[in-house]
This record gives C-alpha cells, sequence and structure tokens, in this order.
C-alpha cells in the first residue's frame, strides 16, 4: 500500500512528538515583513507578582507538576531543598501578530497552552524529582528574529525579550529563593537568556556559591562561554554548566564552521566531554508524543566535531523520519538520563554544602 507523504509527516509527528516543540525546523526560506520600527510594538509587561505570569510555579498547580510513564515516577517539589529557573525555548514561531510582531503576548491563552504543553511538559518537568520548579512567562522573541540578516536588530529584539527573564529573576530571588540551591535550565532561545543571567548574576559574584549546575541546551557555546563558571566534566560536578545540540551522525548543518566548530557539548549519557560512544544500552529512557511511556535505549549518543551526533532513534514507526537536526527534542531523547544527573548533582552539591 502506498502511504502519501502527508499521511507519512502526520503520522511521525504524532510518533516523534512533534507537537511536543512548536518550534520548527529551521529554514532559510522564512523571510519577515517586519523591520527595525515594529521593535517599538510590545505587549504590556507582565508582573511577576502575579502567579499567573508563571508558568510553572510550586504554588501552583501546572504542567511541571506531571511526570511520563504509568507511575513509574513521582514529582517531589513539596519537599526539594533546591530550585529551578527554567527558561524556555521559542514557541511564538507562527504568523506574527501585527499589534506586537516581534514579541509574544504573556496573556495569549492559547499560547501559553502550547507552552505549558510542550516545553513545560516535556524539558521542565525532569527537574520535578529534585528541584521546585520556577519558570516565567516573557515576551519571548518571534523564532523570525533568528532568521533576520541585520545582527543588531536581532540582537536588540533578544535583549528586549531577555529583560523580562530578569525582572522574573530578581523577582524570584527576592521573594521566594531564600538563599536556597539553585539550577539554571534552557533550552533554545531560552539558552540566549540564560547564558546572560548566568554572567550577569553568577560569575565572580558570591551567589555561586548557590549554583547547583546550569543546564543551558540547545544553543552551540565555547569553553569561553563565561569567564569564571567552568563547564561541566563529570557527572557530579556542581557550580558548573553544560550544554549539547543534537544532530544526525555524520550530518554537518551548513552553519557549523562558524558556530559549531569550537562549541563544547556534554554527552548526556556519559555526562562527559570526551568522544567516547555511548550505546542505546546506556539510554535508561526517552520519551516521544506519547508521554505515558517511557523508552528505554531510545537513543544512542557521541559528541563530535562540536555537536552531538546520534543514529536514528529506535522506536516504531521511524522508517518515517528523516531529520538531520534533532533540536526539538534534545531533551526527550535524554529524558530519565538528564533527571538522574539533576539529581546526582543535587546530591553532590548538598553534601559538599553540608561537609
Amino acid at each position: 500500500m502506498t502511504i502519501s507523504f502527508a499521511y507519512k509527516y502526520l503520522f511521525a509527528s504524532i510518533l516523534f512528538g512533534v507537537s511536543c516543540m512548536v518550534l520548527a525546523q529551521p529554514t532559510k526560506k522564512f523571510k519577515t515583513k517586519y523591520d527595525r520600527d515594529d521593535l517599538e510594538l510590545v505587549s504590556v509587561a507582565p508582573d511577576y507578582q502575579d502567579v499567573k505570569y508563571w508558568i510553572a510555579h510550586p504554588e501552583k498547580e501546572d504542567m511541571a507538576d506531571v511526570v511520563p510513564g504509568r507511575g513509574e515516577l513521582k514529582e517531589y517539589q513539596a519537599t526539594a531543598d533546591v530550585d529551578v529557573f527554567f527558561i524556555y525555548p521559542t514557541i511564538y514561531s507562527k504568523k506574527q501578530d501585527p499589534d506586537h510582531p516581534w514579541f509574544a503576548d504573556v496573556n495569549d491563552e492559547k499560547l501559553n497552552k502550547a507552552i505549558a504543553n510542550s516545553t513545560i511538559k516535556n524539558q521542565a518537568t525532569v527537574f520535578n524529582a529534585s528541584a521546585k520548579v520556577y519558570s516565567p512567562l516573557y515576551r519571548q522573541a518571534h523564532i523570525g528574529v533568528y532568521y533576520v540578516d541585520d545582527l543588531a536588530l536581532k540582537v536588540e529584539a533578544l535583549e528586549w525579550a531577555y529583560l523580562d527573564v530578569k525582572r522574573a529573576f530578581e523577582y524570584y530571588l527576592k521573594n521566594w529563593n531564600k538563599g536556597r540551591p539553585i539550577i539554571i535550565a534552557s533550552h533554545s532561545q531560552g539558552t540566549n537568556h540564560a547564558v546572560k543571567l548566568l554572567r550577569e548574576f553568577f560569575e565572580n559574584n558570591k551567589r555561586m556559591d548557590q549554583l547547583v549546575a546550569a543546564y543551558i541546551v540547545g544553543m552551540p557555546l565555547d569553553k569561553g562561554t563565561f569567564s569564571y563558571i567552568p563547564s561541566c566534566e563529570n557527572p557530579s560536578d556542581i557550580a558548573c554548566w553544560l550544554t549539547w545540540n543534537t544532530y544526525k551522525k555524520d550530518y554537518f548543518p551548513p552553519t557549523h564552521d562558524y558556530l559549531f566548530v569550537d562549541a563544547l557539548n556534554v554527552n548526556p549519557l556519559t555526562w562527559k566531554t570526551d568522544t567516547t560512544y555511548a550505546s542505546w544500552g546506556q539510554n535508561r529512557g526517552g520519551i516521544l508524543g506519547n508521554f505515558k511511556k517511557i523508552r528505554p535505549g531510545l537513543s544512542d549518543a557521541q559528541n563530535a566535531h562540536g555537536m552531538l551526533w546520534i543514529n536514528k532513534p529506535k522506536f516504531f514507526g521511524n522508517f518515517l523520519i528523516s531529520w538531520d537536526r534533532y533540536h526539538i527534542v534534545d531533551y526527550n531523547l535524554f529524558y530519565l538520563n538528564i533527571r538522574d544527573n539533576v539529581e546526582e548533582r543535587v546530591e553532590s552539591f548538598l553534601k559538599t554544602k553540608t561537609n
């Protein structure tokens, strides 16, 4: 029987969880009709005193409270000794609102639901066994910003978005942190903002004593990203940062030579930065679009040429996908390994600080 392309794509999307992240695969075809004047069109700023402007918060029921599987896992936010401040990726990726084309509206209920059911559910929940999850809504830059040729315009737009993240973090520190250990976590655009946050609030600052680790995933970062925060080199290292960017084995993106050639990656199956291959058997479990099933051995992994290379993930129906870039599932593929590693680093941090 011949399966149409549209059917194949729909089936693969459901199986592999394209819906878990609204962020589209990159394309050079994106053209924006907006210009610098539109940077002045910004929606109303969120008031972080109101928990409705936190897409995840320990004091309310939200998607950061769920766990995948059929009862194998539990969330322990109520008793956690650590906080995670999670900055989500670009979800404002569809048609731009003419009233504020460059920046998401934090009062857009449809968009907020998409954020909750994608990145919060599939990424932020890896931390809920070890930390209370805080994630602010922010006026994220539209994905089109990343395809604008004007570098100054791009920087300015991302700075607008970062200012919300900064205000949210300041409010969190003043009102909820109370000196507790902190994990900074992010993906994609969120990682752009997390790097600035770490530089401003942690580097060469006494707050470094609170930093468990920074899981800043989905952007190419080299060893020189920070002056005073070291990269994580071992599974139990603390007060350090780590990242990875997942691609198909032997694939080199067009931007490789100027973005990835010096990039640092940790292998999320070994938590090492070397090029040792990690087999499917080392993957304790990943998740797909069906959040109810944990899939051991979903993917292998190996650091190579500034990227994390994988072979095609193993699941029923995988013949229907042929991706070069696995950006949208950087967390999903290695879900249980990340969850376990967060617990390991938290235990290491608490042991170090109590001795």
